[in-house]
């Protein structure tokens, strides 16, 4: 049995013969040419047929991804007509004199090393489109195109990489799942992998002499397995038994709305931590994100984050949700959370202490940064904003007058955003019980249940000892959240949870008679949230 450990791409088990797609870079010679305007014509020629069949791929995609994932066959053909990739191969025929397939080799492969050479991971996932495009145009060029190598059984296809277009031509019965050398999770390959719920892995250097062995792929640890021993088979046969039950779950509420026995629609958002919680959150078939916690940027940092890394990230999240909502949540540090170069001092009570939207508004520099960067994503998707901690009307006004600073700034600067809706977190009792008032400044509430249970009850949420005396049924509790509501209604202001009570079966039914108008809850409790809410009148 031989190990190897890579890189999840997209969680599952896949068990079965290894294919290995053997994918032979195109050779092409240079040759100098007399007359380069017959080149240039060979490459508009080309050009055209390319986008012909990126529509037709685009159109297959659609029928077996979606719309939204087949759009980077479009995106494909709009980079054909990128006016640097054009001048570059223009340039190169005309003042060289060499063929066209050179220059459009040539073309790709620097651009194609120009964006792997980039910090960005988005970017740098970029590379393998580039590639994509040139070696189809070269294959048109060359009138030579590559067979897709379908394995003829079921099976764990290997490679050094895949193209998007590769991916999508595979007859999806004769694949179990894939493992390649190269490729990152925010490559589309990737993408296109979890939508069709196929286990993946990359960072593996998988073998041409690999074919035709028994393996096992093990996407949520990363690992291939090649002919695995007889306990590790049983445990991942197991396993796979598991995931194929809740693909039948999948299979039966994906897609479907939430909506009660009685009609009423539920929306049924996920909580992400980071950025790899974006596979769980499509992977389970959320609605949208409706916490995102923005304060791991900070906390995986020995650095206060720039807008442009802040921007990069919530931009690459807005894109990965492909049109549904993504609700983030500004920094949220104090407290459990803490980053050294924040420079906090040490407190009696943190969780009553300097934290949040408190740091925020005394620094509003670093918040500024964080808003101007989360407006510049919301051009890419659908984002929502929202702000924790929230005691009192004044912090609602001081945080207004800085938004709206922001967007004076971004429209001065011709930086683009998007219309973004302003909610504010109630996990104050303070907060609670002015929600009549707070709701007519507001565009959402979403009750933050961990903290609202503790200020509610004096019971500190870290302290071990006091759990017997922690009851998340409490009356108190359930009465505040649907004050909460019925205020939140009442001025037209929509009403979700983003704590754990909103995973809470036993609560379902109760939040569905309160009016609850979203639940945002870890990725796995979607679908039984979605069943439970289907039998609740």
């Amino acid at each position: 049995m031989e190990i190897y450990t890579g890189k999840t791409i997209s969680k599952g088990i896949a068990i079965g013969k290894l294919y290995f797609y053997a994918k032979d870079k195109q050779q092409v010679k240079r040759y100098r040419v007399e007359e380069p305007g017959k080149e240039l014509e060979r490459f508009e020629q080309a050009k055209g047929r390319a986008v012909q069949e990126l529509n037709t791929l685009y159109e297959k995609a659609v029928r077996e991804v979606g719309e939204v994932n087949a759009e980077i066959f479009q995106v494909h053909a709009m980079m054909l007509e990128d006016e640097d990739y054009n001048d570059s191969v223009q340039n190169m025929i005309t003042a060289q004199k060499v063929n066209a397939e050179y220059a459009v080799a040539s073309t790709g492969d620097n651009f194609a090393g120009m964006f792997a050479g980039m910090e960005d991971e988005y970017f740098r996932a970029r590379a393998a489109d580039i590639k994509d495009i040139s070696e189809r145009m070269i294959g048109i060029l060359l009138e030579r195109r590559e067979d897709t190598g379908l394995p003829p059984v079921p099976s764990i296809l290997a490679a050094e990489d895949l193209a998007p277009s590769e991916t999508v031509q595979m007859d999806k019965e004769k694949l179990l799942g894939f493992v390649t050398r190269f490729g990152s999770g925010s490559s589309h390959t990737a993408i296109l992998a979890r939508t069709m719920g196929l286990p993946a892995i990359a960072g593996i250097s998988v073998e041409k002499e690999w074919d035709g062995r028994m393996a096992a792929l093990d996407g949520a640890l990363g690992q291939l397995i090649l002919d695995p021993d007889e306990k590790t088979m049983k445990e991942l046969q197991e396993r796979l038994a598991q995931d194929q039950d809740q693909k039948r779950l999948l299979a039966e509420w994906k897609g479907r709305e939430t909506v009660t026995a009685g009609g009423r629609r539920i929306r049924l958002y996920a909580n992400a931590g980071n950025m790899t919680d974006l596979v769980s959150v499509l992977e389970n078939d959320a609605e949208g994100i409706g916490l995102f916690r923005s304060e791991f940027l900070y906390l995986e940092s020995d650095h206060f984050p720039t807008e442009e890394e802040q921007f990069q990230a919530y931009k690459t999240a807005a894109e990965n949700m492909a049109g549904k909502k993504l609700i983030i949540r500004t920094l949220d540090i104090g407290a459990d959370k803490q980053a050294e170069y924040f420079g906090l001092e040490k407190e009696e009570n943190p969780a009553m202490g300097y934290r949040a939207i408190r740091i925020c508004l005394s620094q509003p520099e670093l918040f500024k940064t964080q808003l101007r960067a989360i407006f510049r994503a919301s051009a890419y998707g659908t984002v929502s904003v929202m702000y924790p901690m929230i005691i009192s009307l004044e912090e609602v006004h001081r945080i207004r007058e800085i938004v709206e600073e922001v967007k004076g700034e971004l429209g001065a600067q011709d930086l683009p955003f998007g219309e973004v809706e302003q909610g504010i977190m109630i996990e104050t009792p303070a907060a609670a019980l002015i929600s009549g008032e707070l709701a007519r400044e507001v565009d959402f509430f979403s009750i933050g249940t961990n903290d609202l249970t503790q200020y509610t009850l004096a019971i500190d949420r870290q302290n071990e000892r006091l759990e017997q005396f922690c009851d998340p049924h409490h009356p108190a509790l359930l009465r505040l959240i649907e004050m909460v509501i019925q205020n939140g209604h009442a001025a037209g202001c929509w009403v979700g949870i983003c704590g754990e009570l909103g995973a809470d079966l036993e609560l379902t039914e109760w939040f569905v008679r309160a009016g609850i108008d979203e639940l945002s809850v870890s990725p796995s409790m979607i679908l039984p949230l979605r069943k439970k809410i289907s039998e609740a009148e």
